[in-house]
C-alpha cells in the first residue's frame, strides 16, 4: 500500500486544473512566479498555495534568488510517475489481482 500512497501523491496534486495548467507550462522550462502569476486570474497567496501542493508531492521543485522564486519541474518525479502509470496500466505476472486467485474457483465451471 505504501508504494501506491507514494506515487499517487502527484496524481492527487494534479487532480486540480490550474495546478495541471502551471505544470504544463512549467514542461517548457523554469519559470519565475511572476511569469506563471500572469497567466491566472489569482492572487499571490492562491498561486503560493497551488506552488506549495506541486512541490511537496515532488513534481516541482523551488529555487530562491532574491526576492524572487524561480519554479521547474523535478525530472526524477516525472520518469517515477511515467514509471508508476505505466506499471499499473500493463498486464504482469505480479499483479495485485492475482494474489487471491482462488477466492472465485469454480466461478466460470458452467461455461
Amino acid at each position: 500500500m505504501d508504494y501506491y500512497l507514494e506515487n499517487t501523491k502527484v496524481f492527487k496534486a494534479l487532480g486540480d486544473p490550474k495546478r495541471a495548467m502551471i505544470v504544463d507550462m512549467l514542461s517548457c522550462g523554469e519559470l519565475c512566479a511572476c511569469n506563471i502569476l500572469e497567466k491566472f486570474e489569482m492572487s499571490q497567496s492562491t498561486l503560493s498555495h497551488h506552488m506549495k501542493i506541486l512541490c511537496e508531492c515532488g513534481i516541482v521543485k523551488a529555487r530562491e534568488e532574491g526576492k524572487w522564486t524561480y519554479y521547474s519541474l523535478d525530472d526524477d518525479t516525472i520518469s517515477k510517475t511515467k514509471q508508476f502509470f505505466c506499471a499499473i496500466t500493463s498486464a504482469k505476472e505480479n499483479c495485485i489481482c492475482k494474489e487471491n486467485s482462488n477466492c472465485c474457483k469454480g466461478c466460470n465451471e458452467n461455461e
